[in-house]
């Protein structure tokens, strides 16, 4: 499909850039009024999920997937659970392993390829009985969800899904994150999830050698990563396999991927315009702003990024002749 023309454009005065935009929601937004009903998925592996339910006793419901060292209770999870349970829709917000509040019981954590993960919480909604499902990802748990589609052929009752600030290609990304002022991101969460391993090693038996030392993702996927999931070889490999970017042709349903410009956290390879370009499912939309899982609309409850999914939903996944999405 063509790419899409955004129609986001106007940002709050005092978001000046995308650092801006990428930081002050991430620290000062709040959503207040959605309550949960936390359900525990146990999991084959002998580990565990937190699930979070709005149920209205619709027979349609839309998963969310938060991003790396996220959670359920953050702004750009609650604000779509709380606009689009307005608007008919059951809602099923997942907590990562560890990301619950709640210490996972294995040694692993998560990652953008853990598509394992994805699916058991997938199965379970649809074991609802909800007639249909759209998935909705924010940042990892976008590339997550776009790993999990395009791998297999999903349950017919998937209708389509929506990608909010997706890292399409880990590597790339990770490159941007160790540039100018984008290497304070990667710092800060490195830091966080240092302190997860060294807190869950105080109660799983794991080898932590070297942790405290480490700096940047690819020394924490060295000294980590690589120790709880032997499947990779290396960090290269372990990037090349998890990156959803090459999953992407394999989506045969409708997927839109909404990435800003200004995105401090992805590099070029992030955005896949000429795959949107020949590809029947795949719609890319590159606002000039936004930020990373910004997109904050001046004097409004709501971001772009809800405006975006509805429409979404309503022109593409279920169209009726008189709308479509415009391309440039």
């Amino acid at each position: 499909m063509p790419i899409i023309k955004s129609n986001y454009h106007r940002r709050p005065w005092y978001l000046l850039n995308g650092h801006f935009e990428t930081i002050i929601p991430s620290l000062f937004y709040e959503v207040k009024g959605v309550e949960y009903e936390r359900e525990r998925l146990e999991l084959a592996d002998g580990d565990f999920l937190d699930l979070d339910w709005v149920r209205r006793g619709n027979n349609r419901l839309i998963v969310l997937s938060h991003g790396l060292e996220g959670s359920a209770d953050r702004h750009y999870i609650k604000r779509p659970a709380q606009y689009f349970s307005n608007k008919g829709w059951d809602i099923l917000a997942w907590n990562n392993r560890s990301c619950s509040g709640e210490m996972n019981r294995l040694p692993r954590l998560y990652h953008h390829g853990a598509t394992e993960d994805i699916g058991a919480v997938i199965e379970r909604g649809l074991s609802e009985g909800y007639e249909e499902m759209v998935l909705i990802g924010y940042s990892m748990g976008g590339g997550m969800q776009q790993k999990y589609l395009g791998e297999r052929n999903p349950d017919p009752r998937i209708k389509g899904a929506i990608s909010f600030s997706v890292p399409c290609n880990v590597q790339n990304s990770a490159e941007m994150l160790r540039k100018g002022a984008s290497k304070l991101y990667e710092k800060r969460f490195v830091k966080k999830i240092k302190e997860k391993i060294l807190t869950k090693s105080e109660i799983v038996e794991m080898d932590v050698d070297g942790i405290g030392d480490v700096k940047t993702f690819r020394e924490l996927d060295e000294k980590f990563t690589l120790k709880v999931h032997r499947e990779y070889s290396s960090a290269d490999d372990f990037y090349a396999k998890i990156t959803s970017d090459q999953f992407l042709p394999n989506i045969k349903i409708p997927l839109l991927i909404v990435n800003a410009l200004n995105d401090p956290m992805l590099g070029d390879k992030c955005y896949p315009m000429e795959l949107a370009e020949k590809s029947q499912n795949i719609y890319l939309e590159m606002p000039e702003k936004g930020g990373h899982v910004g997109f904050t609309i001046p004097n409004s409850e709501w971001s772009y990024m809800e405006y975006a999914a509805d429409r979404f939903i309503e022109e593409v996944i279920y169209p009726s002749p008189q709308t479509s999405m415009q391309p440039h």
